[in-house]
């Protein structure tokens, strides 16, 4: 089929393809824009934490009235005795936080005392020699802390452990190449020795502030024996999560009833603790999907509705073509080709405009860049929306009969 004449009769409708083809730019601008982000947002909603997840639930616990911070370590230590001893409790440990919690504590680590930038930031958890087996941790070089390294550690206390463990992402960013166990870093002004290499480890916090050092945390051999409370971190045994749930809170009150486990969100299974922590990326991958399946009706209508237009409007020129010998195929390719290039140029524009709004992203909210398989994959969608929407009115103009020709007498 020649192209000559289908063009000129786009010049002579040029506001309606003007229109239909910004459209087509505009949607697969937002669409390639949008499906990476959703790809980044479920990317990050799949991020491992390292911990046993299946088996793990933390519990909130508050204390009514003030107390000493060796009362308050006393007390910590007593609760942990009643839940372990729990049936269906594999180990329960005492922490400031856990693995996307959302907030906790944070610190920068350096390697000489006189370093005046941080060598890494990273996130810091008290734990004592049960930590590593209650959150199913792996060791990966060195040991583990010994019960005589634990002590207790009141909130206005300086952090300054004589011992430490550290995740693998940490010691690769602070000793590349070389081994972390017993190498010395500074945290909080002090200098403390690496004692074990942890596998993996996930941060407090999934925000984008911290992605910087997600797994690049520290284990200090503390128990954080504050009047105001703290978090238990159980490990049931596998298939007795919920009866642990239901049950370690009556436990904990049988034995000290001055205390508070809010029944919201006191007692969570780490299933909870990650729809929690992840509720606004599952959001925004919803809304995005939610934007492209509109754009792409919105475009879909679009083509459909001027195509059947024309196809009002060329319902004689349409006659006169089959009278003079033009068969039903070549009339559904000639609109199925007059879409085709009004699509082509359209993508050709959305490609450049899709480039311009990534680059915008990444200035402003320090996205990554769009990758190249997005915006071809974005390519290919809308030329096959575009043809799959024409194919139902073109194919009425294919059906129009030669008698329509004697009408434009």
């Amino acid at each position: 089929m020649q192209i000559k004449p289908i063009l000129s009769a786009l010049r002579r409708h040029k506001a309606g393809t003007f229109l239909i083809a910004m459209q087509i730019a505009l949607t697969l601008a937002i669409v390639c824009n949008a499906l990476f982000i959703i790809q980044q947002r479920l990317a990050h909603l799949s991020e491992p934490t390292g911990v046993d997840e299946q088996n793990i639930l933390v519990i909130q616990n508050e204390w009514v009235g003030s107390s000493t911070p060796a009362q308050a370590d006393a007390r910590i230590r007593e609760d942990l005795r009643v839940l372990r001893e729990l049936p269906g409790v594999a180990d329960a440990t005492a922490s400031n936080s856990y693995p996307l919690r959302g907030s906790g504590w944070d610190d920068g680590v350096k390697l000489k005392a006189d370093q005046l930038q941080d060598s890494s930031g990273a996130t810091i958890y008290f734990g004592d020699e049960r930590f590593l087996g209650t959150l199913g941790l792996k060791l990966a070089a060195g040991r583990n802390f010994r019960a005589e390294e634990i002590t207790g550690m009141d909130v206005r206390d300086r952090l300054a452990p004589p011992v430490v463990m550290v995740t693998r992402a940490l010691a690769d960013k602070l000793f590349p190449g070389s081994d972390a166990v017993g190498q010395t870093i500074y945290l909080a002004g002090s200098p403390t020795t690496i004692v074990g290499v942890v596998d993996l480890l996930q941060a407090q916090s999934v925000d984008r502030w911290a992605s910087a050092f997600a797994y690049r945390s520290v284990i200090v051999p503390r128990r954080l024996g504050i009047s105001l409370g703290g978090f238990y971190i159980v490990r049931a045994m596998p298939g007795q999560l919920q009866d642990v749930m239901r049950a370690a809170p009556k436990a904990l009150f049988a034995n000290n009833p001055r205390r508070v486990i809010n029944d919201e969100d006191g007692v969570l299974s780490f299933k909870e603790v990650r729809a929690r922590a992840y509720e606004r990326d599952r959001g925004m991958a919803i809304l995005m999907g939610v934007i492209c399946l509109v754009l792409l009706a919105i475009t879909a209508a679009g083509i459909v509705g001027l195509t059947s237009f024309w196809v009002g409007q060329r319902r004689k020129q349409i006659g006169v073509r089959r009278a003079l010998g033009a068969t039903r195929q070549d009339i559904l390719h000639y609109f199925m080709t007059e879409n085709l290039l009004i699509s082509v140029g359209g993508v050709l524009a959305g490609m450049l405009l899709a480039v311009a709004i990534n680059l915008w992203l990444v200035t402003r909210f320090e996205m990554q860049r769009l990758s190249l398989l997005y915006l071809l994959g974005g390519v290919v969608i809308l030329l096959l929306l575009g043809q799959g929407a024409v194919l139902a009115p073109a194919m009425r103009a294919s059906r129009v009969p030669p008698v329509e020709a004697p009408r434009s007498v």
